[in-house]
This record gives structure tokens, sequence and C-alpha cells, in this order.
């Protein structure tokens, strides 16, 4: 059995993690950490997350990478954003595996430093990080020490628009990806724009064509494209807990169908087991794919315009299911195991 840990448990993707990873049955979850939630040291998870009482019986720590890494062989970190950088390390150097669910080890280190606003702390592990889209890197995944997970919005993006991209079908320069999310892919955190009442009956556009991951989308369609790419990107928050659905507009290069279209996704995607291209006439829905770690997309042809609506769940697809699955190809287990 792989001995895993958790690290950020009590956040939403890290709770999202633990319980996957419940269900897995090659796994042996061995420490769960977090950094502010243990007011005494350690306590039991299932008194600081409610839903795990009477399903999994373990203390709850302050985070001790070190004391942490004597009892696991691979971990994820559940972490915000600049925190990773300085627990991977520690893990690393024991010689365990890490999957990070933040975006400390997706970007180089300027282009990190300029849309994080600080420094990288760690540039010898980012110079070997994988990034963990299976659908794209499966094979060097494989190998992998350190996994970059993906950010929830590029998933859906990335899914939506990489098999036009890579047979060259549409003009590059042409990319244009509304976005929609539900208020969990902003992390648990006291911010007064997630408030219930600011949040509830209300959608808005936010950080327009500015969002920190928008040099993510750029990076890897740049690489699916072998040329540089530059999208237009606007997120929007919409009143719901979980949830992204991503409308891309892209032009095509020569004349095709709808039929066409969805034949070339079919085909890209007909040996991945989490990625759902639906028929002509049907398109996405967050119901459809909340609680799972599947990629809802569906396809419009208006003339040279192609309209692919792709959708996930920020917590599954976009984040821990995602981890989830990258731990799967690692280690050579099924790679559905834990997430039908």
């Amino acid at each position: 059995m792989l001995k895993v840990g958790v690290v950020g448990v009590t956040g939403y993707s890290g709770e999202e993690a633990l319980k996957i990873l419940l269900n897995h049955k090659n796994v042996t979850i061995t420490e769960v950490s977090a950094f502010s939630a243990v007011s005494q040291g350690e306590e039991p998870i299932g008194s600081l997350i409610g839903s795990f009482k009477g399903r999994i019986d373990i203390m709850c720590k302050k985070t001790d990478p070190q004391a942490m890494a004597k009892n696991v062989d691979l971990v994820f970190l559940a972490l915000p954003h600049k925190v990773s950088m300085e627990v991977a390390p520690v893990f690393l150097s024991a010689g365990k595996r890490v999957i990070d669910l933040s975006a400390d080890y997706r970007l180089s280190a300027p282009v990190y430093e300029k849309h994080y606003c600080v420094g990288h702390k760690d540039k010898d592990n980012l110079s070997q990080a994988v990034y963990g889209l299976p659908e794209l890197n499966r094979q060097i995944i494989k190998k992998a020490n350190l996994i970059a997970n993906p950010g929830c919005y590029p998933t859906s993006a990335i899914l939506g628009i990489m098999p036009m991209l890579s047979r060259d079908a549409i003009d590059a320069s042409e990319i244009i990806i509304d976005s929609k999310s539900g208020t969990t892919g902003a992390g648990k955190k006291a911010d007064t724009s997630l408030l219930f009442s600011e949040v509830n009956e209300n959608l808005k556009a936010y950080k327009v064509n500015e969002h920190q991951h928008m040099p993510e989308i750029n990076m890897v369609l740049s690489l699916v494209a072998k040329k540089d790419i530059s999208v237009v990107f606007t997120p929007h928050l919409i009143p719901m807990n979980r949830g992204i659905l991503s409308t891309i507009y892209l032009k095509l290069t020569k004349p095709m169908d709808t039929a066409a279209v969805i034949s070339a996704y079919k085909s890209f995607y007909k040996d991945e087991p989490f990625v759902r291209v639906l028929d002509e006439g049907n398109f996405p829905q967050v119901r459809d794919v909340v609680n799972t770690n599947f990629c809802d997309i569906g396809i419009k042809v208006t003339g040279s315009r192609l309209i692919v609506i792709s959708c996930i769940d920020n917590l599954t697809k976009g984040a821990s299911g995602q981890a989830v699955q990258n731990m799967n190809i690692m280690c050579g287990f099924d790679e559905t195991e834990g997430l039908r």
C-alpha cells in the first residue's frame, strides 16, 4: 500500500483530496496536516471536518514537513500559492513524491514572479516539475517526482482547445475564453467579495484579461501549437459552490461542420477516461460534472466560428481529482481508481 499524506487538509481542495483517497484501494492515509486550523498541536480530523466523523480515525497535526516525510511515500500539497515552494523541497529532499495543487511549480520563475508578485524560492525543483495534465503529459507524469497540478480554469480551457490547436485547425491569434466558476475556486479565505450576501443573486466578471491563470493557459497552448499564444480570458464568479463552465470562441482555418469537429474531438480523446465529448446538439451543464472527475465538451460550428463549451468540477478535475489521477499514473495504478 502507498502511504499518502495531505498537507492543507482543511482547505477545500485538501478536504476533497482526502474524500477521494478514502475510496482508493491502493493507498493508506498516514498523515494529514494543516497550518492554522489545529489549535492544540493535533486534533481528530472528524472534529475539524464533520463529514469525516466515523470514516477515518486520524489526527490532523500542525504541519511539520520533516516529521511527515518519515511516514509518507507521496504527499499532496493543498496549500495557498507562495507556501508550497517552502514545503515541497523538504519532502523532495527526503525522496518523497510530491503533487502540488498550488501554482508554485506551474510557471517559469520570471513569469511566476510577475503574476504572483514574489520571487520563487525553489528554482532547482521548479525546473524538474512536470505539468500534470494527463491528456497532454501522461508519459512524463509516469516518471515524475514533482507534479505541478493544473489550475481549474486552465484545465477547462486547455481541454476545450487542444484538439483543434494541435492539428492547426484554428486561428491561434483568435482564442476567446469566457469562464464562469463557483466560489470554492477562490479557496477558503476571509474575503468580503466572497461573502454570501455579495455573491448570492449576483454575477460578475473579475480580473478581466489579467487573471493569474492566463499565463498558464498561454504557456500550455503555446507548447501545443509550437508558437506563442496569447488568449483573451474573462473569468466570472457565479453564485454556486463548485463547477466551471467555459465557453470558448475559436475561428476555423478551413471549412468544417459541427459533425466533423465533433468527430475530430472524439478521435483525439478516444482513449481518455475522463473526457466526454457530447453528441451534436448536446451541451454540458455543471450539474452533470459536479463531484466527478469528468470534463464534458460540447461543440457548435456557425460559419467559420467554432464554439466549444467545456465543463468541469473545479475541485475534482480542476484540482484534487486530477491530482489523484496523476498519482495513479505516477504509481502505475488503474488511472480511474478512486475516481469513478
